[in-house]
């Protein structure tokens, strides 16, 4: 299954409308380029299934805003998988990639941070644990026995925080739940504990806010039994050894120079996000320490 929440009619008409509005300018741009980019000017940037990925109008318009900050050719590049991004990622494969912040603290000798979304005001998010709305589950004991959606393996708030949470209970999911599944992606955990293929699911909150606003119907046949403490923001990150690359600078300078003008605001609000913002790694401190409690459980 894939990710595939869908925008808005209205934002997604904007969306079609710049992409069609900007071809003109970009044909014209593109005369004063070289005729052919070398392999190395082109920058590749990946994207896990987190993000709108399905949506062609969004992945159009990220991808000409990073173009328009670069000023090189943008490959945007797609997976089923976090651990498939991950492996292009820390193989210096691509340039730089949209990852979650579990491969990042579980890569961290090998991964920089290039930038983090700010969201809400913040470069902050939480997982949520969710059930099928009927329910008066209010904690996470209450969903013992359940048919469990998890997103990813290697996703923080699709996993390893609920994870964390049984571990300090001295469980483990699989002893916890009755069955567990992997979705591969977070509007698919939504979607399984809406439509009853799974009693609960562990949730990305920035998803699932996104969906409550774009679809409404299919959240309002979940309910939010549980909202996580605070955790980093999924960074964006590059091969540690490319931090200083001219793609990666270029790239960098793209993210967080974004909400300066037209185009970039234009895909941060397709997004949902205020802008990109330099983070220190300490921010991802809770997650690593959430990562050594399940690895350490066994």
């Amino acid at each position: 299954m894939r990710e595939d929440w869908r925008l808005p009619k209205s934002a997604a008409g904007r969306s079609r409308r710049w992409v069609l509005a900007h071809a003109g300018a970009a044909a014209t741009a593109s005369l004063t380029r070289p005729a052919a980019w070398a392999a190395d000017d082109v920058i590749r940037f990946a994207l896990t299934p987190v993000l709108l990925t399905s949506d062609l109008d969004l992945l159009a318009l990220l991808k000409s805003s990073l173009e328009a900050g670069t000023d090189r050719p943008v490959q945007l590049v797609t997976r089923r998988t976090y651990q498939e991004i991950t492996t292009l990622l820390v193989s210096g494969q691509v340039d730089g990639a949209w990852i979650c912040g579990y491969p990042f603290v579980a890569n961290r000798s090998q991964l920089d941070l290039i930038a983090v979304p700010i969201w809400r005001g913040r470069p902050l998010y939480q997982s949520y644990l969710i059930a099928d709305a009927s329910r008066g589950a209010t904690s996470i004991a209450d969903l013992e026995g359940d048919i469990h959606a998890f997103s990813d393996p290697d996703s923080n708030s699709g996993y390893l925080v609920t994870a964390a949470e049984l571990a300090r209970d001295g469980t483990t999911p699989e002893r916890f739940f009755r069955q567990t599944v992997f979705t591969y992606g977070h509007y698919n955990v939504v979607r399984a504990v809406a439509s009853g293929l799974a009693q609960s699911g562990s949730v990305d909150g920035y998803v699932y806010e996104v969906l409550r606003e774009v679809q409404p119907d299919l959240v309002a046949a979940t309910r939010l039994v549980r909202a996580s403490d605070w955790h980093a923001f999924p960074p964006i990150a590059c091969q540690a050894a490319m931090t200083n690359s001219d793609n990666t600078i270029k790239l960098r300078q793209a993210l967080l120079r974004m909400h300066e003008n037209p185009i970039g605001r234009e895909t941060l609000a397709a997004l949902r996000l205020d802008r990109f913002a330099e983070e220190p790694t300490a921010l991802f401190d809770s997650i690593a320490a959430n990562m050594n409690l399940v690895r350490g459980l066994g």
